[in-house]
């Protein structure tokens, strides 16, 4: 199932969001006694963390059985600033003081693979051999359309297995470590916070069924197999379109 969300301000697109976490973490520790909780990077999601870390959001939810996971890193050392964990570490683990042992980072002091497969395997641990089935993954969404680290023309967007896969981005000229789109796709909610005109092209690319492959635009191999998937949006990243002279216009809704 999909649900567009869109919103004009970008205050009120944080706190809808906000409030499907919390209801979302209050179902999962209902049903199963923990939330699994997976993150984006990016500068996206900053706001949304430090306002789940503010007083009134608090209590809203139960920190203490929440664990906290990341759908991609960069390879880079543990203290390097562009690592997703790092803005994640700033605005919502000190914050909330939560546990070092409920928060699962990227090992990157070994090679690019044995980081995934080491990631592959404390995720397999914490879901103690059972199928890995995240209650929440945030994912954001680039301009050219990748998300996590899945990445245009890129081999790991034809993995099959649900895993941790590690994987060089030219673009960007690293490695990254990122969850493949199977084990995104296992998830029982998944949902992309996007907003700003610079993604409005990249947005439609991925919701209208245009004939374009995945491997150009690879947010459109997200669709979980029996969860829900959210695409919370703003005015300015959501548009409506019209063909003129066989240019595609954009236009703000």
């Amino acid at each position: 199932m999909k649900n567009l969300e869109i919103y004009q301000d970008t205050g009120d697109l944080i706190k809808a969001l906000a409030k499907v976490i919390c209801e979302t973490s209050q179902e999962a520790i209902d049903a199963r006694g923990q939330f699994n909780f997976v993150l984006s990077g990016g500068s996206s999601p900053k706001k949304l963390y430090e306002l789940l870390a503010s007083k009134p959001y608090q209590k809203k939810i139960d920190w203490d059985n929440t664990y906290f996971f990341f759908g991609d890193e960069r390879y880079v050392s543990a203290d390097d600033k562009q690592r997703n964990s790092i803005m994640a570490e700033e605005t919502l683990f000190k914050p909330l003081k939560v546990e070092e042992s409920h928060i699962f980072k990227v090992d990157t002091t070994c090679s690019p693979e044995d980081a995934a497969q080491r990631y592959a395997k404390s995720i397999a641990t914490h879901f103690q051999k059972k199928p890995v089935v995240f209650d929440f993954i945030l994912l954001g969404l680039g301009d050219n359309a990748h998300t996590a680290s899945l990445f245009p023309n890129t081999a790991v967007l034809e993995e099959t297995e649900a895993t941790i896969k590690s994987v060089f981005v030219k673009e960007v000229h690293m490695y990254r470590i990122t969850m493949t789109a199977p084990l995104i796709n296992q998830a029982r909610h998944i949902a992309f916070l996007v907003f700003g005109e610079g993604k409005a092209e990249a947005v439609y690319h991925v919701l209208h069924n245009n004939g374009n492959s995945p491997l150009e635009y690879p947010a459109k191999l997200i669709h979980p197999k029996k969860g829900c998937l959210y695409w919370f949006l703003d005015t300015n990243a959501f548009t409506v379109i019209e063909q003129k002279d066989n240019e595609i216009i954009f236009k703000k809704i």
